[in-house]
């Protein structure tokens, strides 16, 4: 799914300055605050975003919009990205594409930070070659995903039907959402899923951010840093 089709369909499920569209802002605030206090990026500090969206608004981007130090940022996305780049003419912005190696040489990054796009890059398999390509290029990673165990899914707006497999595909063709009941279009990220991601002999933290729900918390994260 290109980055243009993900946008237009999420940013349908939660509309700008709907009640479900306040829910993702507060949300992003504190998955923001948890990779401040994570990652303690310094001011010299390079960051590298990976995925970032066409959509411009108070909900996506949220490094671009909250990190002080814009200058130091990288991002990347699937398209050309004009309303981004124009939103953002400070970032350096780099088009991609799909589960390839990322274009750049081991280490070069401080930091390399996704949120919202392991879940849509089509199977476990290319979650794995997209971490082990975050982890070649930079010193630490924080991803962010939906949790699956938040009461109301994030793309469709469906409640608990998601939490199985079983009733999200047919809730997801009875809507007429079909492409969201597709695992290639969309992983449900429960904690095992997103540990099954990253290499075994990789010493990653795994918890919860966003809306703090306890064990239906909205969405997850993981931190991951070289060792020294």
């Amino acid at each position: 799914m290109n980055d243009a089709v993900v946008d237009k369909k999420y940013y349908q499920a939660a509309p700008p300055n709907s009640f479900a569209d306040r829910l993702i802002i507060m949300a992003r605030a504190r998955i923001y605050q948890d990779f401040l206090q994570l990652c303690r990026p310094g001011r010299q500090d390079t960051i590298l975003d990976v995925g970032v969206s066409d959509v411009v608004g108070e909900s996506p981007n949220l490094l671009e919009r909250l990190y002080p130090h814009r200058d130091r940022i990288t991002a990347l996305g699937l398209g050309t990205a004009e309303q981004f780049q124009a939103e953002y003419p400070d970032i350096a912005y780099q088009q991609v594409i799909p589960n390839s190696p990322l274009p750049f040489p081991d280490q070069c990054f401080d930091v390399a930070a996704s949120n919202a796009v392991l879940e849509h890059v089509g199977s476990v398999e290319n979650q794995r070659r997209f971490i082990a390509e975050m982890m070649r290029v930079a010193r630490q990673v924080y991803i962010t995903v939906p949790h699956r165990f938040f009461p109301v899914e994030h793309h469709t707006g469906l409640p608990v039907l998601h939490y199985l497999d079983a009733t999200f595909g047919p809730a997801c063709r009875l809507l007429g959402k079909p492409d969201w009941g597709r695992r290639e279009q969309l992983i449900l990220m429960s904690r095992g899923r997103l540990r099954q991601a990253w290499p075994e002999h990789a010493r990653v933290g795994i918890g919860f951010t966003g809306l703090r729900l306890g064990l239906f918390s909205s969405n997850l994260f993981a931190h991951w840093q070289r060792s020294t």
